[in-house]
């Protein structure tokens, strides 16, 4: 697991913004794919995601998105999204319900890419929780780059090495 936190900032209008930076050594162009297209996000993102039903078309702006659950977790509300900015293979920015990911990819050295990646929302408090997902999805991303199994992530994070990353960004964005 990336030992490296995300941080936490406020906007001017009082939202909350946490954020990471990632070094792959893969180019962005690769790096892009896994971003953008279903059967890589699969690997990675949001697992509660069923991507056969979900529309994640990122290529145009001002797509419509739709993230539907799968169906044992009927509880979780599907959401739907638009794609605000996409300029390939260096920045993708999209709504997801009420809150605003950003995705910008620049080139690191001949063949690496630097992503920087921001999810904006309103509650604060969820800030702890919202960074560990995310912390762990970019962990996965690193391994669907690296053509390795992705779920073997959630192997090297024990139910007390989750427990206590939370706690690390409860402690740090308090």
């Amino acid at each position: 697991m990336n030992r490296e936190m995300g941080s936490l900032t406020r906007t001017a209008n009082g939202l909350a913004t946490v954020s990471f930076v990632r070094m792959f050594p893969h180019p962005p162009e690769k790096v892009w794919r896994a971003l953008t297209q279903p059967e890589h996000l699969a690997g990675w993102f949001a697992q509660y995601l069923d991507f056969n039903r979900s529309r994640l078309e990122f290529g145009e702006e001002g797509s419509k998105l739709e993230f539907r659950p799968k169906p044992a977790e009927s509880q979780i509300p599907a959401e739907t999204g638009r794609v605000e900015r996409c300029r390939p293979p260096s920045l993708l920015e999209y709504t997801w319900g009420e809150e605003a990911l950003r995705w910008e990819l620049e080139p690191d050295g001949p063949s690496g890419c630097r992503v920087t990646f921001t999810n904006t929302f309103a509650d604060p408090s969820f800030a702890p929780f919202n960074a560990l997902g995310w912390h762990t999805g970019l962990d996965r991303l690193r391994a669907v780059l690296d053509d390795d199994d992705p779920s073997s992530v959630y192997l090297e994070v024990s139910e007390t090495a989750a427990s206590e990353l939370q706690q690390r960004y409860e402690r740090a964005f308090a």
